[in-house]
Order: C-alpha cells, then structure tokens, then sequence
C-alpha cells in the first residue's frame, strides 16, 4: 500500500496488527519457539494462520526460522534483534490491558516480581519523558 504520510504506527500495524501476530511475538518472547508449542499457547490459533504468520514475521525480518531436526522436517523459530524490540510493544499493550481489562497475567520484573510500566525514555538526554511531553512530529 502506498501512504501519503509514511506514520510510523501504520508501517508497524502493516507486519503486526492483526488479530494474532503480536500474540505469536508474545508467545516467541515467553520462550515457546515450536510450532506445536505456539499453537497451543497462542490460544485459538489455527495451525493455518500460525504457519502464516510466521512467514510473514520471517519475511520481514523479526524471526528466523531454524531447522532442530530434518527427518522429519522440524524448526523452531527465533526471534531477531528486531523482533526483540518488539517486547515494549507488547509490554505497552500488557500494561495497558492490566490497567484497563480482565487478565490472568502480568508484566513484571522477573528479579524483584514487581510490576512494571513501559516508559519513554529520551536516549539523547538520557531521561525519561512523561506522557506530556511526547509529541509525533514531522521527522
């Protein structure tokens, strides 16, 4: 699709905002990284969508697919540097459903078991900046 204003929200919502994509992220960050293992932790997932999905995030470079056995064909899927940086993303949307919807999981710190909040942080300045004082600017 061709913008007229390249926003980076929609170019992130183009590869992840569907219904299911940030849940397989979710899941490949709590460490489930087989097929059969996303497809039983992304709740209600069919086998169809997860296999589409995951090409789609190999395709844009947030997975790498890595074979652990070749007879039978079986791989298990990788999170990239990109991919990691993702997890505020969907620490964003955990806080958020913490705060506003029901939930049975929590984000927290895995050292102290506190919750935690997603925050800006200016790494010029090396501060963060509250809610406020972000913008959305012309780049």
């Amino acid at each position: 699709m061709v913008r007229k204003v390249r926003c980076p929200v929609a170019t992130t919502l183009d590869l992840v905002g569907d219904r299911w994509t940030l849940q397989v992220v979710r899941d490949l960050l709590r460490g489930h990284t087989r097929f059969n293992d996303l497809r039983e932790s992304v709740e209600g997932i069919p086998g169809s969508v997860l296999s589409d999905r995951l090409k789609t995030l190999e395709a844009g470079g947030v997975v790498v697919r890595r074979f652990y056995s070749h007879h039978p064909p079986r791989a298990e899927y990788l999170l990239t540097a990109k991919g990691h940086a993702l997890g505020v993303v969907v620490g964003a949307l955990a806080s958020w459903g913490e705060r506003y919807g029901e939930h049975d999981l929590a984000l927290v710190d895995k050292e102290c078991g506190h919750g935690l909040n997603v925050v800006y942080h200016c790494p010029t300045c090396d501060r963060s900046s509250p809610r406020s004082r972000v913008r959305m600017v012309e780049a």
